[in-house]
This record gives structure tokens, sequence and C-alpha cells, in this order.
């Protein structure tokens, strides 16, 4: 039974689904999900990420981890983690800029958090056996410090939806209209706990699983020392708006159309995962991908390399605005720290 009657049959019998519960299924059914059955990452797949756009993204991660390791203290030992590392680009560009940090590859425990069988299988075929593999940040070993990569994983984590209404918020659903296919609704039923004040019409996302992350992070580098990157698109402070969207082979589609068969995201709430990493006692930052890559040297990564290959120079200088462009994912894009107490991660003090 394809992943679109499984849903419409499930909410016949026992109601509508949030918002929430309709991205899991989506994405994850074991059958059926996305990221469980057919990610496809690239020019020819769905969507483009930044690792792919270029390879100076990955290389720039490395030079920022290779930094804060220095700013640690160059520790001997330490987990290198990235979360949601997609086919293993960035991981692989990063560990080739790193090569001239001495002892720093020696130190790294390199592990990847993946849950998507077909991703772990890119990973391992590009990486090798040269990292380890975990299904979540728990079953990565304690008791040393930690660097964190996760590069467009916040939007991917489910979130639900309200909507304000004349009378107050209401959660939108996904139910079945009169023809029996899935379509959005409210729920007849006032939303409970505490939302913001708005206008009528306004829609405000709530992504539990985007906190408890945050939460996770917080807590491991308050225990063991260290700074966790995370790279995405959405607000750097609280807002409205409907984000919810599904790509397929790079086109919006109507995210109720073909699910299982499109990338469904949602923007970030840096502020939710800030504040979530702050309750457990570490520190957060926020800045712009644009000036993140910039204080980086991203503008002096792409002269070397026109300099080296002249022939190339448009197609980098389209990669350099693809990533730091304002009209692009320069603005759009933040990078976000989380980080133990009493130092300040590179590219994050006072430009």
């Amino acid at each position: 039974m394809p992943l679109r009657e499984r849903l419409a049959a499930g909410i016949a019998e026992g109601g509508p689904l949030s918002v929430a519960q309709y991205m899991t299924a989506c994405l994850h059914d074991p059958d059926f999900g996305y990221y469980a059955t057919r990610p496809a990452l690239g020019a020819d797949g769905d969507f483009l990420t930044a690792p792919l756009v270029s390879q100076m993204f990955g290389e720039l991660i490395g030079v920022w981890a290779a930094s804060c390791w220095a700013q640690m203290g160059r520790p001997a030992a330490f987990r290198l983690v990235e979360i949601g590392p997609g086919d293993g680009t960035l991981m692989s560009d990063l560990k080739r800029a790193v090569r001239p940090a001495a002892g720093f590859l020696d130190a790294a425990d390199v592990w990847l958090v993946e849950t998507s069988p077909p991703l772990a299988a890119a990973q391992r075929a590009r990486l090798g056996e040269t990292v380890s593999w975990a299904a979540s940040l728990a079953e990565v070993p304690g008791d040393a410090p930690l660097l964190v990569v996760a590069n467009e994983l916040l939007d991917c984590l489910p979130a639900r939806q309200f909507v304000r209404t004349h009378t107050g918020w209401s959660e939108q659903l996904v139910g079945l209209d009169a023809s029996g296919a899935l379509a959005f609704g409210l729920s007849p039923t006032p939303a409970a706990g505490l939302l913001p004040d708005a206008q009528a019409g306004a829609v405000f996302e709530q992504s539990a699983a985007q906190a408890a992350l945050g939460a996770d992070l917080g807590a491991r580098v308050a225990r063991d020392g260290g700074a966790a990157l995370l790279i995405d698109y959405g607000r750097a402070t609280p807002g409205f708006g409907d984000t919810l969207q599904a790509l397929r082979r790079h086109q919006k589609v109507d995210p109720l159309a073909c699910p299982g068969e499109a990338d469904l995201t949602i923007h970030a709430d840096f502020p939710a995962v800030m504040a979530a990493a702050g309750a457990q006692g570490a520190e957060a930052a926020i800045v712009t991908q644009a000036a993140f890559l910039a204080r980086l040297g991203v503008g002096e990564r792409a002269e070397a390399l026109m300099r080296s290959r002249p022939d190339l120079a448009a197609t980098l200088g389209r990669q350099l605005n693809r990533l730091v462009g304002a009209g692009e994912m320069g603005e759009l894009f933040k990078a976000c720290v989380i980080h133990s107490p009493g130092w300040t991660p590179t590219a994050f003090g006072d430009a």
C-alpha cells in the first residue's frame, strides 16, 4: 500500500495527524519514507546542499574545526561528529582541509550520526572505514571534548503548526477532504499551552525535536567541553510564517501531493534551539552564513582556487555567490554555535 493510501487509511480510522506527525511519516516511514528509502541529493536529485555547491564550504568548516581545536588547547583525544552527513561530501572535504593542522586527525575520533540506510551506504563508499556510525548523538561515546557539525539538519526535524484565528490559536492538522484526499484543516479544539500574541491569520511553528537537539547538544558540550556548529536556513529571531515546503527535482511541490517521494522541510527555529542549549549550561551565538564564511576567508579561498584553475574562474565565482550572496544562501542561512562556557569559537566573536 503506497504511503499516501496508508496515511489516508490511518486518518480515516484514528483522526487527523499533526504536521509534525505527518513530516515524520513522510521522511522516516521504514518502507516508504523519503530518507529511509530514496534520498536524492545533488544536481540530478531533489535538492542541493552547500557541500555539493562547492568544495570551499566543507574546507572552511574544516578550518573552523581545526581552529576551535587549537582554542580548546589541542586535546589529545576528542570526538569529531557530523549529524546528518548527507553523502559524506562535507566530512571528506573537512578531513582534507585539516591535514595541515598537525595532530588534529590523530586526535579525532570521527563519528557520523545517520538514520538513513541509503545515505549511510553512500557515506561508507566515500569515507571507507575511517569513521564510526551511530543512530543518535547519545550513541557517540562521552568523556571527551567534541566538535559537532550539522548542516541542514534542523530543517528536516518535525514541527507543529498553529494558526491564529479570531477566537484564538488552533493547531493545523493533516486530515481528509470530502473526496478522501489528504488536506489541511484546523483542530476544532483551541490549542493548549502558551503561544505568542499575533493577528488573525498568523502561523506559528513549534518544533519539540529542534529544541530537544539544542538541549542535547547543550548538555553534552557543557559536560564534556567543545562546540556544535549548526548551519541551516531559518530565523535568528522569533517570528511567524508558514515555512513548510516540499522539494522534488529541485522544484517546490504541494507538501501533501506525494508523501515519501519529496523532501519535506521547515525553517530552523534558532531562538528555541539556543534557548534550550542555554538551559543546559551552554552558551550560544549566531551569525549569517555569509558572515561566518567571510570570517573564515572564503573570498581568499575562492581567489586561490581561481589562480590555480583560471579555466574555472567563472564557475568558482558562481559557487561563491551561491554560498554568500544576499539573494542566495548568504543571508537566509544562519550559522549557530553551541559551546561550553568560557571561550568564543572562531568566527563568532566581534568582527
